[in-house]
């Protein structure tokens, strides 16, 4: 269990001291969120226990996130780590706000408790980003895997022309789905939007247009790195369609996972995507990885990266699903 609270925490303190103390703390951050996650991924897995349903590290995470959010900020619209390391820092805090802050979002956006609940909205509502809490329980759960979720990449679709429709559309599903269930005034997305605009005028207390500038920018890179996840996860699988014209139940087949374990105890079991499905309310540190789950060739971080090279990914990801359609 420990190593969820480390992998997951520990970025904090070098973010933090980027943002603070400039000088080399920015490429410590930087390498801290990249190169050191994938060299940990390389080495054996240690044994210990499995996290506790009610382990309190959500909680502490999106807490963080959201005093580490505001520091940030300051930092880079007041060149607080100095000019060289401006890109730096801002690298590094957006890789960790999207990987680890919006994994952590979901996982608390899941749980039974409302004030955890909250806590996740907070947390995708500071990335300028709160319709996910909705598209994603009220859309993509129900849909994955279909045509009718636009969270779901279609085989040959690359990520930069599937992350604006997937933006777009997850956004108008999700509002459609609250208007179903709210009035206009009750609809969660006011919440969202009006909680878009109070951390706009945070950042410009905090940096002037500049820090609202930030705020956008670092807003823009998380929620990349969320769809990425989202278009790793679920590239060209599809639910069948049955005589009645409704999909088929949604199997572990639907889902792409990865077993590399330092990335995953740093997004909170995240890339064990296919239980996830199968179980929504089942907490981070009980899901499982099957030997029937489709397996990624790299660990998640890699994968996000390739598929910023549509070709690439292509190359790479069309030969796998043809290997799983031959064995299912």
């Amino acid at each position: 269990m420990i190593w969820f609270w480390l992998a997951s925490l520990s970025p904090v303190v070098t973010i933090a001291l980027a943002a603070l103390a400039g000088g080399i703390w920015p490429v410590v951050a930087l390498l801290h969120v990249t190169g050191f996650v994938l060299l940990m991924d390389r080495l054996p897995a240690p044994r210990g226990r499995p996290a506790r349903a009610d382990d309190p590290l959500p909680a502490v995470q999106a807490l963080a996130h959201l005093a580490l959010l505001p520091l940030v900020i300051w930092s880079l619209a007041q060149g607080g780590a100095g000019n060289p390391g401006l890109l730096a820092l801002g690298l590094s805090a957006g890789l960790y706000f999207g990987q680890v802050s919006n994994s952590n979002a979901h996982e608390l956006i899941h749980r039974p408790i409302r004030w955890q609940r909250g806590l996740g909205v907070a947390v995708f509502v500071s990335l300028l980003f709160g319709h996910h809490a909705s598209a994603h329980l009220l859309v993509h759960h129900v849909h994955v895997a279909t045509e009718r979720d636009p969270n779901s990449a279609r085989r040959g679709e690359g990520f930069w022309h599937f992350w604006p429709r997937a933006w777009i559309g997850s956004f108008r599903a999700g509002l459609r789905a609250e208007r179903r269930r709210h009035g206009d005034w009750t609809n969660p997305y006011v919440l969202y939007l009006a909680g878009a605009a109070a951390w706009g005028l945070i950042a410009l207390v905090l940096g002037g247009w500049g820090g609202v500038v930030v705020l956008v920018l670092l807003a823009l890179h998380a929620q990349m790195q969320l769809l990425l996840a989202d278009y790793v996860q679920h590239y060209g699988l599809r639910r069948a369609t049955g005589a009645d014209g409704r999909p088929e139940p949604v199997a572990a087949r639907h889902a792409w996972n990865a077993p590399q374990w330092y990335s995953s105890a740093m997004m909170l079991n995240a890339p064990r995507h296919s239980d996830h499905h199968l179980h929504p309310m089942r907490a981070y540190g009980d899901l499982r990885l099957d030997p029937e789950h489709p397996v990624l060739p790299r660990s998640m971080p890699a994968m996000a990266a390739l598929a910023l090279v549509p070709p690439l990914w292509r190359r790479v990801m069309d030969g796998h699903l043809r290997q799983l359609a031959e064995r299912t």
